[in-house]
């Protein structure tokens, strides 16, 4: 099992959520590059204010077997979602709508969609935790139980 190093704070880590785009339209293009290139969409929302959004970021980079398995199946995206900022906007509501209403598990939170944009599961990250970091199992089998073809129930 890999381990990585936790982060203190959301300070040391790369932030990866572009606050200046529209989430909607992100969703959009990421359906229309997955419909090409056979994949499904995962949007990791939250944002930068998250310490645990980021450090999960970090994580999947810091491992090549889930950076693997992420890059063959999926185009994964960080859709930026602040829920006291955002609360009052139209835009981002319709866009919690539009993703399941995902913010009820908290931040960050993994929707895996379709190529058509159905959402096929929201994953509450708490779920993949392990002390101040993420468990590499459990990580690796959210990933793997979800590709579409998991989900089409076809062998890897």
């Amino acid at each position: 099992m890999l381990l990585v190093a936790s982060f203190a704070s959301a300070q040391e880590v790369k932030k990866v959520y572009d606050e200046t785009i529209d989430p909607i339209e992100q969703i959009d293009q990421a359906l229309v590059k997955a419909r090409a290139e056979g994949k499904f969409v995962i949007a990791q929302v939250g944002g930068n204010w998250c310490p645990w959004c980021l450090r999960f970021a970090a994580y999947m980079e810091a491992d090549s077997a889930i950076t693997d398995i992420v890059e063959k199946n999926f185009v994964y995206i960080h859709v930026n979602y602040h829920p006291r900022r955002n609360k009052a906007d139209a835009r981002a509501q319709q866009m919690l709508k539009r993703l399941g209403n995902c913010g009820r598990f908290g931040y960050p939170v993994m929707v895996v969609l379709d190529q058509n944009g159905k959402v096929v599961h929201i994953q509450d990250s708490a779920f993949l935790e392990e002390g101040k970091s993420y468990n590499h199992d459990k990580v690796m089998s959210f990933f793997k139980h979800w590709t579409p073809q998991a989900v089409r129930g076809e062998n890897p």
